[in-house]
């Protein structure tokens, strides 16, 4: 009788080839996101594709655009239109607010959540990184990084 239970059960034939059970795992890299993606960050930019945006940069699920950015302070709608009026509308502005998160405007945030479009506020690095997890979703958003320096 085998020592434990004391109850004279043998062990299931899986569990004493346990040692030389070999797991197979596969690891497939997940597809790229439609549209444009923040492959890299370089001095104070962003890289998509080949080129560099060094003052800051809009992404549509569409099109990136290189930005000369206001100062977060100086952020309004009127620096947005493009990104605002995207058809159809985004669930939300994904906004890198530069080197460290820091809070939007009042007015401008009311400005954008009165069209019925949220923000998302964190660093540009946290944003361009996200942009790419939420575009791998599917999600249907708008993002504007300020540089990061």
């Amino acid at each position: 009788m085998p020592s434990g239970s004391g109850r004279g059960r043998k062990a299931a034939p899986d569990a004493e080839r346990r040692g030389s059970l070999r797991v197979s795992v596969r690891l497939d890299r997940d597809a790229a996101p439609a549209g444009p993606t923040v492959n890299g960050f370089v001095g104070t930019g962003f890289r998509v594709g080949d080129t560099v945006h060094p003052s800051g940069l809009k992404l549509a699920p569409d099109w990136a655009r290189g930005w000369t950015a206001p100062r977060l302070e100086d952020l309004d709608e009127a620096a947005l239109a493009d990104l605002l009026a995207h058809e159809p509308p985004p669930e939300f502005l994904l906004l890198g607010t530069g080197p460290t998160m820091r809070r939007p405007p009042h007015a401008f945030a009311a400005a954008v959540e009165a069209r019925g479009i949220g923000i998302e506020a964190m660093d540009s690095r946290a944003a361009a990184r996200a942009w790419g997890v939420l575009r791998g979703e599917d999600r249907w958003i708008v993002a504007a990084l300020l540089p990061l320096g």
